[in-house]
């Protein structure tokens, strides 16, 4: 928010210093000079009126993180309380972040400051950050020249994080994905370790979790890997933490990335990944000396039907030309260009880059960043850190309370066996809070049955829990060979339902080509599963693919039976 009391930056004009020409004509030093002031006032009233148009930001919003300020400069100590509990609210938005865009008008209109006056308004900010416990980062300064006066003006723009504390921290999940030898498991290790690459993979050993993963140096199962940042945007690995607890307990932002499966025979893994963990980014591996090769348009196009954000590293440029790397890239673009993308490509090449695609790619769901670099060398790896760092949540806090009031819904994804604990089960909490001693009912068995046993959901008793085993969906199908029909058998992913089942229907058609759209009915084949309303849907059989949502459960013909004793075990609570 801008306060006149602040002040208001009113420029002066500035007139050019340029001689007349006598065309040939010999004059006096004295004429000369005159004919040189008459002219130098004819343009500075020239300039005055023909000035370049000052560039805009998007005016402030109310909501959100960001803020507009055009100075801070010596406010006085009751002005400082409100800038301060602003800035509260800004975090609050943010999650704990909140970036101040110093120098800028409420209506975005950019009028910078002069060094003197910048200088004192990130003093101010400073003071401010310290008040709310929190630090400041200066990400980057741009100069604003309006061909007014010589005064170099100047705006800035500051990420305010919180120090860490007993709070949540702010949690992003980035899904990797790309083809197989790509690059993304030794991408990986060198964020996550803080070592470079040897060359032969010495840095992707950790995240190995198999033998065979091992011994052919490809992923095939889903793991997770956690990079970190302090409220000072520096970099918090395991170079100088020894546990996943000391990385959590020292950092205010933290990056999991869930690296899935590059090969074709372990697709039914990525998908998994991609439908149960609920990522909330999607980075595509490419490898600069391959291109666009086995499953990265097959991943690209998952991660699109899922509405995924997705930004591109173009790694292993330390084997390759210059030119191999451009043609690469090319590639990138023509692919992204596309009529069924319409992405807009985003080539970051320096620091400035990246914090520009950090802010739009968020913005935009057009905008697709690509980075270019290399895990040997190190080379351009510090712009994927900047736009990590800066890298703002989907989701603000007034949508986390309003997920955090309702009814508890945990989604099982693992189960382990914990010697001298029991079972443990990990996975997606969806909507509420899991307290300690509450009671919870978990299932459905295949019986369709809400127990305490291990089951795909953990829910509250008071969302009456229900099963099916027909329901409905509105889908496109996006590819098949020849015609889908009723009959046809289909893989079906719905978060981490992943099960075989029959179409049993199509509403008002026989039959359903690629790219059209209808109304399906499902039924498993197997057992009944818990589905959500409006969940995303993916399914597969051979070459077969389709997108769609779930709009409708169909209790099954036994579902009295079932209902009688879901109720039963639902009293026992």
């Amino acid at each position: 928010m801008v306060d006149l009391s602040e002040g208001t930056v009113v420029s002066p004009g500035r007139s050019r210093h340029s001689g007349s020409s006598n065309n040939g004509r010999k004059t006096s030093k004295k004429s000369r000079t005159k004919r040189g002031k008459r002219g130098r006032r004819r343009r500075s009233k020239k300039n005055r009126n023909n000035k370049t148009p000052p560039p805009f930001l998007p005016p402030e919003a109310e909501e959100g993180n960001i803020e507009y300020k055009l100075k801070l400069v010596n406010p006085t100590q009751y002005r400082f309380e409100h800038l301060a509990t602003q800035l509260k609210w800004r975090l609050q938005e943010g999650r704990g972040e909140a970036v101040y865009q110093i120098g800028v008008e409420d209506n975005g209109l950019l009028v910078g400051l002069t060094e003197a006056d910048m200088k004192a308004s990130l003093k101010t900010l400073r003071r401010m950050a310290e008040k709310v416990g929190a630090d400041i980062t200066l990400l980057r300064e741009r100069e604003v020249d309006y061909d007014l006066d010589r005064n170099t003006r100047r705006i800035a723009e500051v990420l305010v994080r919180k120090v860490p504390d007993d709070q949540q921290f702010l949690d992003l999940r980035v899904a990797v994905l790309g083809n197989v030898d790509s690059g993304k498991s030794t991408l990986l290790g060198v964020l996550t370790q803080g070592e470079l690459d040897n060359g032969r993979g010495r840095a992707r050993l950790n995240l190995f979790r198999h033998l065979h993963e091992i011994q052919t140096g490809r992923t095939s199962s889903i793991s997770f890997e956690i990079l970190g940042f302090n409220s000072k945007g520096e970099v918090v690995n395991y170079s100088e933490s020894r546990t996943a607890e000391e990385i959590c307990e020292s950092s205010s932002k933290m990056i999991t990335f869930i690296d899935l499966a590059g090969h074709h025979k372990y697709l039914k893994t990525t998908i998994f990944g991609l439908t149960s963990y609920c990522p909330d980014f999607a980075m595509l591996v490419v490898s600069a000396n391959t291109g666009v090769a086995g499953t990265t348009r097959e991943h690209l196009g998952l991660a699109m039907a899922l509405k995924l954000p997705i930004f591109i590293v173009v790694s292993k440029v330390d084997l390759c030309s210059h030119g191999t790397v451009e043609r690469a890239v090319r590639q990138l673009e023509r692919v992204l260009k596309q009529p069924g993308c319409n992405k807009v490509p985003m080539v970051v090449s320096n620091p400035d880059d990246a914090v520009t695609a950090a802010q739009q790619f968020t913005q935009s769901t057009c905008v697709t960043p690509i980075f270019t670099l290399s895990s040997v060398s190190g080379e351009n790896l510090d712009l994927l850190k900047v736009f990590l760092n800066i890298l703002p949540p989907l989701s603000n806090s007034k949508e986390q309370e309003e997920l955090m009031q309702q009814l508890t819904e945990f989604q099982v994804d693992e189960i382990y066996s914990v010697p001298d604990v029991g079972t443990v089960v990990g996975g997606t909490l969806y909507s509420g809070v899991c307290r300690e001693g509450e009671r919870l009912v978990v299932g459905p068995t295949d019986e369709g049955r809400f127990l305490r046993l291990k089951g795909m959901v953990m829910v509250s008793p008071k969302m009456n829990p229900t099963i099916c085993c027909q329901f409905e969906a509105a889908i496109v199908l996006l590819f098949h060979a020849k015609t889908f029909r009723r009959g046809s058998q289909v893989t079906v992913h719905v978060g981490n339902v992943r099960q075989t089942a029959i179409v049993e229907r199509l509403h008002g058609k026989e039959e359903l080509r690629t790219g059209e759209r209808a109304v399906v009915q499902f039924r498993f084949i197997k057992h009944p599963e818990y589905l959500r309303l409006g969940a995303k849907l993916l399914f597969r059989e051979g070459v077969t693919k389709g997108i769609g949502h779930v709009a409708r459960l169909l209790p099954p013909s036994q579902n009295h039976d079932q209902n009688q004793n879901r109720d039963q075990n639902l009293q026992e609570y």
